[in-house]
């Protein structure tokens, strides 16, 4: 068995936490879903403030490299989740507070009500997925337009504007995307423009899913309102769509592990809707996993997909990354399958990797240094 760890290391990390900020209109469910992905049900929730926890990424890797090690401690990807207020049309000190958490946050879950429940009151009296989702995505466009425009007028009255030209012709190809009611994560962009892009904190450039919450006999039939309207919104507008139902979500997360498997097996449901929702946002964030594990310590260490080794090391410890010799690598799915570092060797699967190397989603990664 390997023992890929770090030792005489005091674990001092360099963490960079993604938030993912949880939005939708009253009543769709939303706290009960950021219930769910942070296990924090049991923290007093405050209406109409922002509540934030953190939520580990489930992970079939994390699960089976711990069986095998045993190790002291194991330590999933983390993502933190905030449950932002629910959008109220005409609620201007409401809106701001909303927009302001939106624009902090790096990708949103637009959780959408379709389920019917008597006891729950149904927002403006009517379900409409479509027209839920096209009124959320429409004040996050404004907001983006009113920026643009506001800084398009400053730019022509600075004295400095023939300095600006770059940004002020950038600006102007936004504004007449947003006025076209496409979101700015439609427009091609040179790196140039790319690089002006990061100085502002646009909303519709966002990664966005769509979560919609149905009611259990709707899920499992896989038919509900609007269906198949709210599926081609979606293909247009290239958004991911996951269909969930929260009270269900929630019966399936109080159960043990083997009462929780038998449940979902006679239900005919192959994975929790959280734990899609889960993988699907690390995904669309553009973060990949990679492994340190030993008897000591199995961990996920998220990166953003492309991070060469040598960084990569530095989100461990910053020693490790400026002290870098090499990095010792093998694919998760050849461990799992081998189970021997010898053999392993034998077959060719064990590798020295520089520190250009790019690392991948389920390399699991010893380095070496010298400080």
């Amino acid at each position: 068995m390997m023992n890929f760890y770090i030792n005489n290391i005091n674990h001092w990390e360099r963490i960079i936490v993604m938030q993912l900020g949880i939005i939708g209109m009253p009543l769709t469910g939303k706290t009960t879903v950021f219930e769910l992905l942070t296990d924090n049900k049991s923290t007093p929730h405050k209406s109409g403030k922002i509540n934030t926890a953190m939520a580990k990424i489930p992970d079939k890797r994390i699960d089976y490299l711990s069986g095998l090690y045993k190790p002291k401690k194991t330590i999933y990807a983390q993502l933190e989740i905030v449950d932002i207020p629910g959008l109220v049309p005409g609620a201007e000190k409401a809106t701001i507070m909303f927009l302001d958490a939106v624009r902090k946050a790096d990708a949103l879950l637009q959780v959408v009500r379709v389920f019917k429940e008597p006891s729950v009151p149904v927002f403006d009296n009517e379900i409409d997925p479509v027209k839920d989702i096209e009124y959320i995505n429409y004040e996050l466009l404004m907001a983006d337009l009113d920026l643009i425009e506001k800084r398009i007028e400053r730019i022509n009255s600075n004295k400095k504007r023939n300095q600006m030209l770059k940004e002020l012709k950038l600006l102007e190809k936004l504004k007449d995307t947003l006025e076209d009611e496409k979101p700015l994560s439609a427009v091609e962009l040179d790196p140039e423009e790319k690089e002006i892009m990061a100085t502002y904190q646009f909303l519709t450039i966002k990664p966005m899913l769509l979560c919609l919450n149905v009611s259990e006999d709707e899920l499992l039939k896989m038919d509900y309102f609007k269906k198949n309207e709210t599926a081609i919104y979606a293909k247009e507008h290239n958004l991911p769509l996951i269909e969930i139902s929260a009270n269900l979500e929630r019966e399936i997360f109080e159960l043990e592990a083997e009462e929780k498997d038998t449940f979902m097996n006679e239900l005919g449901i192959e994975e929790a809707g959280i734990v899609k929702i889960s993988r699907t946002m690390y995904r669309t964030l553009g973060l990949v996993s990679f492994f340190t594990v030993g008897e000591d310590e199995v961990k996920a260490w998220t990166v953003k997909e492309g991070t060469p080794a040598r960084q990569a090391a530095g989100k461990i410890h910053s020693d490790i990354e400026r002290g870098f010799i090499r990095a010792e690598v093998v694919d998760y799915n050849d461990l799992k399958e081998f189970k021997n570092m010898n053999t392993i060797k034998e077959k060719g699967f064990f590798r020295l990797e520089g520190k250009e190397y790019i690392v991948k989603d389920g390399d699991i990664i010893h380095f070496r240094f010298n400080v």
